[in-house]
């Protein structure tokens, strides 16, 4: 058999169809799709045959060889049986690399599951047989860009409307926390109207984000140099760290400014070039990037990224034993006053 890399909602769909492979191999670092596939396999079963054709057994408490011979079994009384092998990540390598003997010649009347949660997936040997002989799912991260596009397609399967400027909000608040954004946008499912927008006042009032305190509008702040509100947004900050924790506002800083660097060496500047140029999705994500070519200049930004990844370390006890919002509050008036010195 082929290896067949798959999507997430790819493999959903072919899990559904029930025409399944004989082994599936689930791994990588984004643990919300691994334990959402692991549900569906779980389902492939029906409920009144589990109890002799469905096994859920974990690495750390069983042995290989044991596995292998419960998977080359054949089902009782159905045409096939599941065997889902959790928590392979938390086995040693050379234990887990074992299965490659069952992997290369799999019964066809059994479905093996091999979960590596949260971790890449290790054994030479088992890997090198399962692209051959196993359909290998790999869970990524979503980087940076995806997050917003991605929350957005949540919200949207919920059966709500999203809005910009919450989209942002959530991207800055959750994260790339997936089990928390689906959680999140459940309990909005749950209040909310179907067909309801969600507003940043919706985001405020159910999720817990300030609609006027959150690094969306402290972005928006800086790219015109609004020292005033940049300093009550850090503030607020300071006066409640757990809802505002710095290293996403660090990162949120980061990545305006690198993208503002884009934009400045950007062949074409036409609101069309910087959209592609920065990965833009909607036409106002791109107001805050020309204000700030407005209020920066390209050795501005070059200081700011330098006095970020500063503020980076010291914030984490290098080279620095100052409170983090203290340092914060020094580097919003470092940014806003930056003279754009640089020393090669």
């Amino acid at each position: 058999m082929a290896t067949a890399a798959v999507t997430f909602d790819g493999l959903k769909k072919q899990i559904a169809s029930g025409k399944l492979a004989p082994v599936y191999l689930l791994h990588g670092a984004e643990s919300y799709y691994i334990d959402e596939l692991v549900k569906e396999f779980e389902k492939v079963v029906p409920e009144a045959d589990k109890e002799f054709n469905q096994y859920v057994l974990y690495a750390p408490q069983v042995e290989p060889g044991a596995v292998m011979d419960l998977c080359s079994r054949y089902p009782m009384m159905a045409e096939r049986q599941v065997v889902i092998l959790k928590e392979c990540q938390a086995v040693r390598a050379d234990q887990v690399n074992r299965l490659f003997r069952y992997v290369e010649h799999p019964s066809p009347t059994t479905v093996f599951v091999i979960v590596f949660r949260g971790d890449t997936a290790k054994g030479k040997d088992l890997m090198a047989v399962a692209k051959k002989h196993a359909v290998i799912f790999e869970s990524k991260k979503p980087a940076d860009y995806q997050l917003v596009p991605l929350i957005s397609k949540c919200i949207s399967e919920a059966g709500l409307v999203p809005d910009q400027k919450a989209l942002e909000m959530l991207r800055d608040f959750i994260g790339t926390d997936l089990s928390r954004l689906y959680n999140e946008v459940g309990k909005l499912k749950t209040i909310l109207a179907p067909g309801a927008k969600v507003t940043p006042e919706v985001v405020e009032q159910y999720i817990g984000v300030s609609k006027e305190f959150n690094n969306f509008e402290l972005i928006d702040a800086i790219s015109v140099r609004d020292a005033a509100k940049a300093f009550r947004i850090a503030d607020y900050f300071a006066a409640n760290p757990k809802a505002n924790p710095l290293v996403m506002t660090t990162a949120a800083l980061y990545g305006f400014f690198s993208d503002l660097m884009v934009a400045f060496y950007a062949k074409d500047k036409s609101d069309a070039g910087l959209m592609k140029d920065l990965n833009l999705k909607f036409d106002k994500q791109l107001r805050k990037f020309r204000a700030g070519m407005r209020s920066y200049n390209a050795f501005q930004v070059i200081e700011i990224i330098s006095a970020l990844r500063r503020f980076d370390a010291q914030s984490k006890g290098m080279g620095s034993r100052q409170n983090e919002h203290a340092l914060f509050h020094d580097l919003i008036f470092h940014i806003l006053s930056a003279p754009g010195n640089i020393s090669f």
